[in-house]
C-alpha cells in the first residue's frame, strides 16, 4: 500500500466555538476534492462532518459516508452523499471505515473523535495496521492529547519498544504531504524487509 486515494477523517459532529474550525474543515475539503482523494467518514450532515463532507462534494470530490442506524437522527445522515453505507452498530461503524481508508486523519471534534484515533493508534501499536494515523493540531487543538501521550510515556505506561506511531500537522496543507511521505516510507521499509527475506532463504 503506498498510494493515498481514500481518506478517513473523525472530527465533531459540532461546529466548535471557533470559526476557524470550520474554516479549516471547509479548506480541507477543497484539498482531498482537487486531490482526487475520496473521504470516508463518519455520515453525518451536523457539524465539523457536514462541513467538510459538503465542501468536498461542493469541489466535485467524491464522499463515503459509514453511519449506525441509531444515529441517523442524532448526527442528520447525510443523503447526498456519493456512498452511504448503514452499519447496524459502533464497532461495524468503525471496522467498515477502517477498512476503506488508507490514512486516518483526526481534525478538532469530541470524544467520538478522540476515541476513533486513539482506537487507530492502538491498533497500530499493537501491529495490526500499518496505516498513518495523522492528528490535525490545528491551533494547538489536540496539543493537551499529545502532552498525555508524553506524560504516559514519562510515567513509564508506554514501553520504550511501543513507540505510538501518528504524524502532527499545523496546517491542513500539510496534512497530504505528511500521509503521502508516510506511505512511501512504509513501501520502502517493505521493500527491504521482502528484500532481505529472499536473502534468507536463498541462504
Amino acid at each position: 500500500m503506498s498510494k493515498l486515494e481514500n481518506v478517513c477523517v473523525y472530527c465533531g459532529s459540532a461546529p466548535g466555538r471557533e470559526p476557524s474550525h470550520a474554516e479549516a474543515a471547509r479548506a480541507f475539503g477543497r484539498i482531498l476534492a482537487e486531490e482526487n482523494i475520496r473521504l470516508v467518514y463518519g455520515g453525518g450532515s451536523v457539524g465539523l462532518m457536514g462541513t467538510l463532507a459538503r465542501s468536498v462534494l461542493d469541489c466535485g470530490g467524491a464522499v463515503t459516508g459509514i453511519i449506525p442506524q441509531f444515529l441517523e437522527e442524532r448526527e442528520q445522515l447525510f443523503a447526498d452523499v456519493t456512498e452511504l453505507i448503514l452499519t447496524t452498530d459502533m464497532h461495524e461503524r468503525k471496522r467498515t471505515m477502517f477498512e476503506r481508508a488508507d490514512a486516518f486523519v483526526a481534525l478538532p471534534g469530541g470524544i467520538g473523535t478522540l476515541e476513533e484515533v486513539v482506537e487507530m493508534m492502538t491498533w497500530a501499536q499493537l501491529g495490526q495496521h500499518h496505516k498513518p494515523v495523522l492528528v490535525a493540531n490545528l491551533g494547538g487543538f489536540w496539543q493537551p492529547l499529545i502532552n498525555l501521550l508524553d506524560h504516559m510515556r514519562g510515567e513509564g505506561f508506554i514501553r520504550e519498544t511501543s513507540d505510538i506511531r501518528f504524524l502532527e500537522a499545523e496546517s491542513v496543507e500539510d496534512i497530504l504531504p505528511s500521509l503521502r511521505a508516510a506511505l512511501a516510507g512504509e513501501a520502502e521499509n517493505g521493500d527491504r524487509q521482502a528484500a532481505h527475506a529472499e536473502t534468507v532463504r536463498r541462504m
